[in-house]
């Protein structure tokens, strides 16, 4: 085991000493309650099964089978959820397979930031993964289950599923994807018509048909995202059937995969005999495991978000130093969009999670000693599920990677860090992304141009008022004053000013997204604007230094006896349910522990 990473999660694990305990303390209370089945009335119970099979019902009745939960994200909006309109029968049928029974108990909103990119509505984003748990938690209210699957795939909803799990963590739990969409226009083509379009060489019918072209069909979006980096988590975490993340949707061992989840949550359950609870698995070596994947991969940098906020939950405390410190001594592995040219799909074809597991493994990067919901040992997930004469089986995954211009070991890396740094100064704390930043421009010092609305920045840049070294501070973007919205939009034309030949960057309070990649971005700034934080006393002009070599975020100016700005927000008015969302921004945390509503924000 790498000293480091023991050291680490030493100190997260003393961090957490107290927290921790009341967590476990509140599992255990549970835990020792009677079945929920048999707390109910037998009014509650005609309630709970009335509309079941008879055959069903008795067993309910007599609460002689485990009774499996499925609460699910399906839309047939979202291309990633649209296959789960067919999961809740392939799983009610497999437990009547498997002597168990299955009920749907709920749905969970599920919202698109590809569809609310740059619009109001993103507004709503960040806050609908807590509004997620909130809606997870209600579906096991009804204290009818004995186990749990999860069907979620996207940005907000895998987090805010594992949230609402959390606080039911003496139940099992499993995650069950549905799988990437078929491989489209590559990445590298959609990229270049996007900056032509920034630049105003390429039509709008033009710029349609490229992304339509990719994104064609159901299934995750293929480059490595939030969505994608959920699905890496979730075997990292030791939550998924080993190998399921990016088995495509509609085939017949995504289907098996399926049945196989359902199985599995059967068997540990209180009625199995190796019963599991979710807060058996979910400990401190777990979350570790879970941010060295997320730097092996160079996954989203929403993680850095969500993970603090899981953490919370199960009464864990990490923070951004922990990222960075564990970046410092993780390796990056992979090469996929926006961090190279390849897609998930070409990812997994060259050996995938279970290669990067084995890796990681088998230098000191891992904890292996952890719980999965298939035994003990994360070395269960360097396997890879197959079909053979028709029934699923799991065999031994590739000890060598299929391309390594996509995938590399540990011993011949693409980066000898995982790329996920923090960076403070007088300016505050923020975290940065680079595994797609060139050397070059990982040091940016350059006056800063004020904005309050990213639309106000893409007027600017469309009006040729940014052509010049600049970075471009984007404030009022936090959680607290707007929800926190991604700002990917920004990238086409901050790229084309790169390409200009221009030092440029961007330091914001809100979110770049999994898609962050070669213009350097510090993002995150906590103490957010609307809190008064120091990004509220910058004036254009003012010199910002962006170093990631080093860890500085800062001002060359005295800002101490500066007023603090303020900004008209938008989002008080009703435009698409934002008003809905106002006292959330009242209360919602700060950054560095998740910007969430529902995950404890002391420690």
């Amino acid at each position: 085991m790498h000293a480091e990473l023991e050291r680490i999660t030493s100190r997260i694990e003393a961090r957490s000493a107290a927290s921790r305990q009341q967590y476990l303390d509140d599992v255990a209370a549970a835990r020792d309650a009677p079945k929920g089945r048999d707390s109910l009335s037998a009014g509650n119970k005609a309630h709970a099964f009335a509309a079941c099979p008879v055959h069903d019902k008795q067993s309910m009745l007599g609460g002689e089978w485990p009774n499996i939960a499925i609460i699910s994200a399906y839309n047939d909006m979202l291309s990633a959820h649209q296959p789960y309109h067919r999961y809740p029968d392939i799983i009610r049928d497999a437990a009547r397979h498997c002597t168990a029974t299955a009920q749907f108990a709920g749905g969970v909103p599920a919202m698109c930031d590809g569809v609310t990119q740059g619009q109001p509505g993103m507004e709503l984003s960040l806050f609908s993964r807590d509004v997620i748990a909130m809606s997870a938690a209600i579906a096991l209210s009804h204290n009818s289950f004995d186990a749990a699957l999860y069907l979620g795939i996207c940005d907000k909803i895998v987090p805010g599923l594992l949230i609402g799990a959390l606080q039911f963590g003496h139940l099992p739990a499993i995650f069950v994807p549905s799988g990437p969409m078929a491989s489209g226009l590559p990445n590298s083509e959609k990229a270049r018509i996007r900056q032509l379009y920034a630049e105003g060489k390429a039509s709008r019918e033009t710029l349609l048909q490229a992304e339509c072209d990719s994104y064609h069909s159901a299934g995750t979006c293929t480059f490595y995202g939030t969505a994608n980096s959920n699905q890496m988590l979730m075997e990292f975490l030791g939550l998924h059937m080993p190998g399921a993340a990016f088995i495509p949707p509609d085939t017949p061992l995504r289907d098996a995969l399926t049945v196989a989840a359902t199985q599995r949550a059967a068997a540990i359950s209180s009625y199995g005999d190796d019963a599991t609870a979710l807060a058996d698995i979910i400990d401190e070596k777990a979350i570790v495991n879970a941010m060295v994947g997320l730097l092996a991969t160079g996954g989203s940098t929403n993680h850095t978000l969500h993970l603090p906020a899981i953490a919370r939950a199960a009464g864990i405390i990490i923070d951004w130093q922990d990222f960075d410190e564990l970046s410092k001594i993780v390796p990056l592995l992979t090469r996929i969009y926006p961090n190279g040219q390849a897609d998930v799909n070409h990812f997994h074809a060259a050996g995938g999670i279970g290669f990067v597991i084995s890796t990681l493994l088998d230098n000191g990067l891992l904890h292996e000693d952890v719980r999965t919901i298939v035994g003990h040992g994360l070395s269960t997930y360097r396997q890879e599920p197959v079909l053979e004469d028709g029934g699923l089986i799991w065999r031994d995954g590739p000890t060598q990677s299929g391309d390594r211009e996509i995938l590399a070991d540990c011993a011949t890396p693409f980066d000898a860090e995982g790329g996920i740094r923090l960076v403070d100064g007088n300016l505050g704390r923020a975290i940065i992304k680079v595994s797609a930043v060139q050397p070059a421009h990982r040091i940016i010092e350059a006056p800063a141009r004020i904005f309050h609305d990213q639309n106000a920045v893409q007027e600017a840049f469309e009006a040729g008022q940014l052509d010049g070294d600049a970075i471009i501070v984007l404030r009022f973007q936090g959680p607290a004053a707007n929800g926190m919205p991604e700002l990917h939009k920004l990238t086409p034309a901050l790229s084309v000013l790169q390409d200009r030949g221009f030092k440029v960057a961007l330091v914001t309070d809100g979110r770049m997204s999994g898609a962050s990649g070669k213009v350097p971005a510090a993002i995150h700034v906590t103490p957010e604007a609307a809190h008064g934080g120091p990004l509220a006393q910058l004036h254009d002009g003012d010199l910002i230094r962006l170093d990631s070599e080093s860890g500085v975020l800062s001002c060359a100016a005295d800002l101490t006896q500066r007023q603090i700005a303020t900004a008209p927000l938008s989002n008080d008015g009703p435009g698409l349910g934002r008003n809905l969302f106002n006292t959330l921004r009242t209360g919602v945390g700060s950054a560095e522990t998740g910007a969430s509503l529902v995950a404890p924000e002391e420690g």
